[in-house]
Order: C-alpha cells, then structure tokens, then sequence
C-alpha cells in the first residue's frame, strides 16, 4: 500500500514515480473537494514550533537543546531528521496540508498518519509533494539526507509483516524479495491488476494488527 527509500539512487526512482503518480503509490481514493489551503496558520506540533532544537544538536547529556526525545533522537540520524521537519514545514505551510505529522525521532516519515490523512476525500493529489509539487525541494533534499538502509533488516521486517497480513485474512499478500542486494516490498501480487483492497474493513484491521511489524526504514514500503 506504501512505501520507502533503500538508497539514493533508487530514491530518486521512486520520487519520480510518486510525483507523477501518487495515486498509485499511496493506493488511496481521490474523490470530493481538497481540504484548504495551508495558509500562514501554524500548528504546535514539533515541526512548526519557531526556535525548536535542531537535530543537529548535541544528542547526549543535558544543554543540547530540550524539545520532545531530542536527547533520544539517534546518533547519524540528525541531519535527516532536521530535511524531513523542513520538508513538514513546507506541507502544512505551502503544500495544503496544515495536519501533515511530524516524522518520528528517526527521521522516517510517520507512513501510518501519512496514508490516513491521503486516504481521506480529496486529499490524495498533492500528499508526496504538496499540492503543485510545490515542496518537492524539500523532498529531495530529505530523500539526499537519508542514510543507508540496512537491506536485510528491511527484509526481514517486510517478510515478519507479509506473514501477519496473510495470518490476518489476505491469503494473497506476497512476501518481499530480495534482488541485486536489494529489498522488493511485496503486496497485491497483482499490482498493474489490484486484487487487494486496501479501503476494505478486512485490509485495514490486518494492516492495524501488523504495523508494528514493519521498522522505520521500511514503513510505507508494502
């Protein structure tokens, strides 16, 4: 239903194919009128909040900066983290989406909000890069700042979550691969051709009971 980024250049593959279809990389349904516009209102949430810490502080031992797990936020993770609160920033600013959540201490985005808020009515068109691809910048910027995912790790949490949505009631939900080195989610066995409905009540309580399953740097991946 989601995904995710392994290394840059294939980051970059998959930014082009989210930008000229985020229909099918969110597989959510389009439909209504879009929500309002950013406007200059701000929210209060981590990633609007003027003068908040950067990631970049010190992650260690008191006076790096306060603010929500800035003391937890991993090591290596930092300038990763602060590209994806600029890329935030610009979505409930510029982009249309003033409740686009903050990613989490990792620095990944939060798939989980990210694909409830794009599966509401009219909300779908612009939930990659903001409506007009108008923080597509900010994307890039943070798909460049990510660092190296470790593959098989990847594998193994898409495998762990493939097994719990067919134990949940999708018999047909594929297990990942892996190919040059590299992790292929798995899904709709029939991805051109969906055979799976990822709307139904049935899809969304197995996807509720295997989130966990999935680690940061493969969420939003299958």
């Amino acid at each position: 239903m989601s995904l995710k980024t392994p290394s840059r250049p294939a980051a970059r593959l998959r930014l082009t194919a989210l930008v000229a279809a985020p229909l099918l990389a969110l597989s959510v349904a389009c439909g209504g009128t879009g929500d309002s516009s950013g406007g200059p209102e701000r929210s209060e949430a981590v990633a609007d909040v003027p003068g908040e810490p950067s990631a970049s502080a010190p992650e260690s031992g008191g006076g790096g900066g306060s603010g929500p797990g800035a003391e937890s936020r991993p090591r290596g993770k930092s300038a990763y983290y602060d590209a994806q609160v600029t890329f935030v920033q610009c979505m409930r600013a510029r982009g249309g989406y003033k409740d686009y959540p903050d990613p989490r201490l990792s620095g990944y985005p939060d798939w989980t909000r990210i694909n409830e808020i794009g599966s509401r009515p009219g909300r779908n068109s612009g939930i990659k890069a903001g409506r007009d691809n108008v923080c597509l910048p900010e994307l890039q910027a943070a798909m460049d700042a990510e660092p190296e995912r470790d593959e098989q790790k990847a594998y193994e949490s898409m495998l762990a979550h493939a097994t719990c949505m067919r134990d949940n009631g999708l018999s047909r939900f594929t297990n990942p691969t892996m190919s040059g080195g590299r992790v292929i989610p798995g899904g709709d066995p029939s991805p051109a051709s969906p055979v799976l409905d990822p709307h139904s009540p049935a899809y969304k309580k197995a996807e509720r009971a295997c989130a966990s399953k999935l680690i940061d740097a493969a969420g939003g991946m299958q």
